[in-house]
């Protein structure tokens, strides 16, 4: 089939061509609001895609039409054969982007620049050490920063994304955004979201509504609205004669659904339609077993709700009942 050929189409019309991969559910950093306190069940190998089946799936999404893949995990630097993976997917008729803690980028920017993958998207929720380590509950501030810095300077575009909580780093707004003065790149602010583990209260979060308020009241009539690109997650901004850029992602308070064409394929080899979603479509054991997962995906595709796997409202996203059947958010895939 050929790639211009997008059947991944659901109910509603919306086309899927982007494509995020989890390698591993593991991480070397423990951040509350995606891994719950006692960790996860460490679950054997077997369990999960290898390299090679990694490659043959992610083949049957390109020939779907996907024409986006985007790496992630866990941490997905902290496998062994990550290396390999992204030499064998970049071969592919794709965008190839990842994920990353930044922890261990110093390792693989060779890699990156052999293989075209210039999109490094790197997760910092505070740019004080003493209070990312609490967030992350590990000691990894000055190699994070270290190797944002670098990629900054080696022309990677580089977004940065930080889970804005209240009463945790909510009174860094305003820093994030003088950190794209005269760094050029986009600092993402994420409403805080729930998954399993991470005693989501919307008390915590901080909307988009009041980010902004707080951005305008700081730089009034400097706040630039960007054009937002089709399929869009964010929201896009600019502090005219910054170097970067800032953005909100919405998804509590003013999702983008209309517009999603994501789709999550699990460590274990699950597809997952919506990232809400507590419903999976086991795609590993019927492709061990030699049977085709195209129509299996198809099928998956078209059952996709219309918003947040049904959560319409933020009284149903507050009820625990409604999003406790989903993983944590490691086990997800970032």
């Amino acid at each position: 089939m050929n790639n211009d050929q997008n059947i991944l189409t659901d109910q509603f019309g919306r086309v899927h061509d982007y494509l995020r991969i989890s390698l591993t559910e593991r991480c070397n950093l423990r951040c509350f609001y995606c891994m719950p306190e006692e960790g996860i069940v460490l679950r054997p190998r077997s369990e999960f895609m290898s390299k090679d089946e990694i490659v043959s799936i992610a083949n049957t999404f390109v020939a779907l039409g996907v024409k986006k893949i985007r790496l992630t995990g866990g941490e997905p630097l902290v496998r062994n054969d990550a290396k390999e993976i992204i030499n064998e997917l970049s071969k592919l008729p794709i965008e190839l982007a990842i994920t990353t803690n930044g922890i261990l980028v110093d390792k693989f920017i060779d890699t990156f620049k052999a293989n075209r993958m210039n999109s490094i998207n790197v997760s910092l929720d505070s740019l004080q050490e003493n209070k990312l380590n609490k967030i992350t509950r590990r000691n990894y501030f000055k190699s994070i920063y270290s190797n944002i810095q670098r990629l900054i300077r080696e022309d990677f575009h580089v977004k940065i994304n930080a889970v804005i909580m209240r009463g945790v780093n909510d009174d860094e707004i305003i820093d994030f955004i003088e950190f794209t003065k005269d760094n050029k790149v986009h600092f993402r602010f994420i409403e805080f979201m729930p998954f399993d583990g991470n005693k989501w209260d919307w008390s915590k979060g901080i909307s988009y509504k009041e980010m902004m308020a707080i951005v305008n009241n700081n730089f009034k009539e400097k706040v630039s609205k960007i054009e937002d690109k089709k399929n869009d997650t964010a929201k896009n901004y600019q502090i005219d004669r910054y170097k970067g850029t800032f953005a909100v992602i919405s998804s509590v308070t003013n999702p983008f659904c209309d517009s999603c064409n994501r789709i999550r394929l699990t460590a274990d080899g699950r597809l997952k339609n919506c990232l809400f979603s507590g419903s999976e479509t086991d795609l590993l054991t019927p492709f061990r077993n030699g049977i085709d997962v195209q129509p299996l995906i198809i099928e998956s595709i078209w059952r996709k709700k219309e918003r947040r796997s049904g959560m319409e409202t933020i009284t149903q996203f507050s009820d625990s009942a409604l999003h406790s059947n989903n993983r944590s958010m490691v086990s997800i895939g970032g």
